[in-house]
């Protein structure tokens, strides 16, 4: 892979979500990817105290309480910086469209520059594979973890691992427009619909 091929703005991202439909943001990351590395000193995270109470089930998977988003900012008070970290990016996620369509409600108006999906990306190129969630292809890529501060679900760890495995997952292909190729979901193609999906 010829990163300098690579948007000089590729920002990997997360939501974790309050079990509500549609649902409110507990917790956002961003992961910058720069010249082909990732850049932990420059990860962004942040919690979100949602204006409906966090389900049980939610609290279930990311293990996220209300108690614990007592005292962080409502959305309104950090959404300009969302916007301006976000504005001019490529992002990048697993499920890409969840977290895109939850951000794009969140931020009216605002349109990445291009979104690309790591497991649209990892059926095409480990269709071996029989699942490809986020742990199957932890447990199948060699990427190393020993860096990723955190835990599973939550949105920075989960950020930064699906970082390495774009990274890992695009190492065979050529230039970025190969992997926007085979990366981007049809409904995110310019002029398309966003199609429905949800979001814990």
């Amino acid at each position: 892979m010829d990163f300098r091929t690579w948007p000089p703005k590729l920002l990997v991202v997360d939501t974790e979500g309050n079990g509500a439909s549609p649902p409110d943001l507990i917790e956002l990351a961003a992961v910058p990817i720069t010249a082909g590395a990732v850049r932990p000193g420059a990860i962004r995270q942040t919690l979100v105290r949602p204006p409906t109470p966090v389900t049980p089930l939610a609290t279930s998977v990311h293990g996220l309480t209300n108690q614990d988003l007592a005292i962080a900012p409502i959305w309104e008070t950090i959404a300009p910086v969302v916007r301006a970290d976000l504005d001019g990016a490529w992002i990048a996620a697993h499920n890409a469209t969840v977290d895109y369509r939850l951000l794009a409600r969140l931020l009216p108006g605002w349109e990445p520059t291009g979104v690309i999906c790591t497991l649209r990306l990892a059926r095409a190129r480990r269709p071996d594979l029989p699942r490809h969630t986020l742990d199957a292809l932890i447990a199948a890529l060699p990427v190393s973890l020993a860096g990723v501060a955190g835990a599973r679900h939550r949105a920075a760890f989960d950020a930064h691992t699906t970082a390495l495995l774009l990274l890992a997952l695009a190492q065979p292909l050529d230039t970025w427009d190969a992997l926007v190729e085979v990366a981007v979901p049809p409904s995110l193609r310019l002029g398309s619909a966003v199609e429905q999906q949800s979001l814990w």
